[in-house]
C-alpha cells in the first residue's frame, strides 16, 4: 500500500511539471471585486476581531490569535436574533493567516453578520463573506466548532 501511495504522488507530481512551463503569464485573472470588498470590509462582528497572527507562525496555536473570551462568545448563540437561513455548503479550512470567525461562500452575497452550525448542533457566530468556489471557514471557526482541521463538514448557514 506505500509503495502505491508513493507512486501515485510521484504521477500526481509529474502530470503537474508540464502545466507550469515556467513562463509567466500574460496576465493574471481579475479578482472578484465583491470577494475583495468583503475582505477588506471592517468585520460585522468587531467584538470577535483578532489581530493576524505573527509573521512566521506555524502552529494552530500561533495562528488562531482569537482569545478565550472571545471563543466563548463566539459560541453563545442563545441571544434570539431575527436570522435567515441560507442554506447549507460544505466547507474546507480556510486561509488560516486570516485571523477571527468568518465564512466565506457563495451563498453569501453581502457582507453580514451570521452563524453557522454543524450537524451535531453546535454552532458559532461569523462573519459571513461573500465567495466564489469552495466555502472556507476559518480556523477559529473550526476550533470553536469541535472540528479537525482535515474535516469537510457540512454547515447551515443563517444571516443576522
Amino acid at each position: 500500500m506505500r509503495f502505491s501511495l508513493t507512486l501515485a504522488g510521484v504521477l500526481a507530481l509529474a502530470g503537474c511539471a508540464g502545466f507550469n512551463s515556467g513562463r509567466v503569464p500574460d496576465s493574471l485573472p481579475e479578482a472578484d471585486p465583491a470577494v475583495a470588498a468583503a475582505i477588506s470590509a471592517p468585520p460585522s462582528r468587531p467584538e470577535l476581531a483578532a489581530p493576524p497572527p505573527a509573521v512566521g507562525a506555524v502552529t494552530v496555536e500561533a495562528l488562531d490569535t482569537t482569545t478565550p473570551e472571545q471563543r466563548a462568545a463566539a459560541v453563545n448563540v442563545s441571544d434570539p436574533v431575527a436570522e435567515t437561513g441560507l442554506g447549507s455548503v460544505s466547507v474546507a479550512l480556510g486561509n488560516p493567516t486570516e485571523a477571527g470567525f468568518w465564512l466565506q461562500s457563495a451563498l453569501v452575497k453581502a457582507p453580514a453578520a451570521g452563524r453557522v452550525t454543524v450537524p451535531g448542533g453546535a454552532s458559532v457566530k461569523v462573519d459571513l463573506r461573500p465567495g466564489t468556489g469552495a466555502a472556507l471557514l476559518s480556523l477559529a471557526a473550526y476550533r470553536a466548532l469541535g472540528l479537525s482541521l482535515t474535516d469537510v463538514p457540512t454547515v447551515a448557514v443563517f444571516s443576522e
